[in-house]
């Protein structure tokens, strides 16, 4: 037998569609194409939407970045031309102006920089991601619920620091003080080292170093703004000349503002206010004078020297509350004191022994 006869008698061989479950339906070169040419036609319709989206996309960030860029620029010019206005002016020709050295000048104007800065970027680059999201078509009213909430939590739990900082927004914008100044913040007394939005760093007088926060300052007393005063106060005996003590306060008041370093540091002249207080036996003459801030007791001391020196020398008594009496005050009478009496005996009279009685001399005859 011949093998294609043996072949005729196995039967036809099977094919590979009939090894396969008749259940599943096999892709065609028909149905690849129609699922490719639906993908295509698919791109083909949202190219365009894309496109705009990514374009609107890449114009906002753009814009934003633009945008934020210019004004950081403009508020640091502002800032400079602030620093330029704010310089001092030469000695002598402001007595009712602010005295600001460099450094304060410098750190409330990095401040309020910084401040100004750090506010605009949020606002530009908030509303930037506000309108790509927009741009995405994603619904923001639950988003902006949900900050709103969020905000108002954190709110209530840092309501301390919140406080803190827009205390001291206000107060650097409003130029209370500055490094240093010397201020009574009445939970601290001391001079102003660095001012911050949150803390206020002041140093007392013996050297320690006080923390205070800005939201709990109720209210500042600045002791270098503007001008000091010094006051002296003259207490004297009332029997004293009025008209000589005047000449001799005023000879020291014109001589002291004739001479340097003092000359440069009154603001105006030492004047004799006359009596500020009467006594039965004193009296307080008051010596004033407009200095420059924070100078105002390095004034008092040099004045009350020379005035010291000046009454003494014109033999002009000085007394301090109650008058002590003169040298050549009458002297005060003679105060009689009784001697102590001894202390009486406790035991009974009946037990107490005989008192003996001295025999007389034999001079009496006896």
């Amino acid at each position: 037998m011949s093998v294609p006869v043996v072949l005729l008698a196995a039967g036809p061989s099977p094919s590979p569609s009939d090894a396969q479950s008749p259940d599943v339906p096999v892709p065609s070169l028909q149905d690849a194409q129609q699922s490719a040419n639906n993908a295509a036609s698919w791109v083909e319709e949202n190219w365009s939407t894309w496109l705009a989206t990514g374009l609107r996309v890449v114009l906002i960030v753009v814009v934003a970045l633009v945008l934020r860029m210019v004004v950081r620029r403009a508020i640091t010019q502002l800032i400079d031309r602030m620093n330029r206005r704010s310089a001092p002016q030469p000695s002598g020709s402001g007595l009712g102006g602010l005295l600001v050295n460099a450094e304060r000048r410098r750190q409330r104007s990095a401040a309020i920089g910084s401040v100004l800065r750090s506010v605009a970027g949020f606002l530009i680059m908030g509303t930037a991601a506000l309108m790509v999201l927009s741009a995405f078509e994603i619904n923001l009213a639950p988003l902006l619920a949900s900050a709103g909430v969020a905000g108002v939590a954190v709110g209530f739990g840092a309501r301390n620091l919140v406080t803190d900082f827009l205390s001291g927004v206000f107060m650097i914008l409003e130029d209370q003080y500055g490094v240093g100044d010397t201020i009574d913040a009445g939970v601290a007394t001391g001079e102003v080292i660095e001012v911050g939005l949150r803390v206020t760093k002041l140093r007392g007088a013996d050297g320690e170093i006080w923390y205070v926060r800005n939201g709990e300052v109720k209210r500042i007393g600045n002791l270098s703004q503007g001008w000091s005063t010094a006051n002296v106060d003259v207490t004297l005996k009332a029997s004293e000349d009025l008209d000589e003590v005047n000449a001799v306060l005023t000879e020291v008041a014109e001589t002291m503002g004739k001479e340097e370093p003092w000359a440069e540091l009154l603001w105006s002249p030492i004047e004799v206010l006359g009596l500020d207080s009467v006594e039965i036996d004193s009296m307080v003459v008051r010596v004033s004078a407009k200095t420059m801030p924070g100078k105002s007791a390095t004034v008092e001391r040099e004045l009350r020297w020379r005035i010291k020196r000046a009454l003494d020398a014109a033999d002009i008594r000085i007394v301090g509350g109650a008058t002590a009496p003169a040298g050549n005050a009458p002297a005060a009478e003679p105060v009689t004191v009784a001697a102590p009496q001894e202390p009486e005996d406790p035991t009974p009279t009946e037990a107490r022994p005989a008192a003996t009685v001295p025999q007389q001399q034999a001079g009496n005859g006896k």
